[in-house]
């Protein structure tokens, strides 16, 4: 059985910065809770921040392999430099993946960590911007698919094609 990396804000778990879950209520989260597939995770923490913490965004006119690259930081509202954290725990998250095998993980939209679609552009003006967060990059570059909340079915078909692949 093929485990999912799911950022544990997902699961409702209060870790986001502003110390709240997002919970999704999703038949296809459901369905993978019930059957023991869910992995949690959520990297910002797991590198050692706080709970709850500044929001924190990709330095304007960077993306998150220049951050991986030490070309580029993630900095929080306050000022303070919180690269080393996100690097951190995006390198935590990943080992996390490896350690259970897993291929598919379904991410936090937005975050300078889990971004998969969009990340805020590092002016904190709430101004999206295409791009992926550090954790989602590393992920991706490990060859795991990364799907964010909005993407439970896409994920999901795509889990399938995993295990029929595994069993051919």
């Amino acid at each position: 059985m093929q485990y999912v990396l799911i950022s544990s804000c997902l699961l409702g778990n209060p870790v986001r910065y502003d110390g709240r879950g997002a919970a999704q209520v999703d038949p296809v989260l459901a369905r993978w809770r019930d059957e023991g597939r869910v992995i949690p995770v959520c990297p910002e923490v797991a590198g050692g921040m706080s709970v709850p913490r500044p929001p924190a965004e990709i330095e304007a006119g960077r993306r998150a392999a220049d951050v991986l690259a030490g070309h580029g930081r993630v900095i929080a509202v306050t000022g303070l430099d919180v690269t080393q954290p996100l690097v951190q725990g995006g390198h935590a998250a990943l080992a996390l993946a490896q350690r259970h095998g897993i291929r598919v993980a379904v991410l936090k939209e937005g975050s300078p960590s889990c971004g998969s679609g969009y990340v805020y552009d590092g002016h904190f003006a709430g101004q999206r911007q295409p791009g992926v967060g550090v954790t989602a990059e590393l992920l991706t570059r490990a060859g795991v698919r990364v799907f964010s909340e909005k993407q439970w079915e896409e994920a999901l078909a795509c889990l399938a094609r995993i295990e029929t692949q595994d069993v051919d």
